[in-house]
């Protein structure tokens, strides 16, 4: 265990040094970053209010006429119900 502890802060020096080194004017995302980031969340707020009008128009009752029930598939002509005759 006192290995993985060693090396695990030999690893942490060496991160360490290595971050007071980097500059920090030069780590950041900038305009770019935050114009990019603007629009990717538009363009999700623009899908999820297209999402939820077209889910609006969804009918989740099946109406009399339209739908089929079991009775009428198995009597259907294209046979398809219908035991084969043989």
């Amino acid at each position: 265990m006192s290995d993985m502890s060693a090396s695990a802060s030999l690893a942490m020096t060496h991160l360490a040094t290595l971050a007071k080194e980097v500059d920090e004017d030069k780590v950041t995302p900038g305009v770019l970053g935050f114009i990019v980031f603007a629009a990717m969340a538009l363009a999700v707020w623009a899908l999820m209010k297209s999402m939820s009008k077209h889910m609006g128009k969804v009918k989740f009752e099946e109406s009399e006429g339209e739908g089929a029930s079991g009775k009428e598939t198995a009597e259907s002509p294209s046979g398809k119900g219908s035991p084969a005759k043989g």
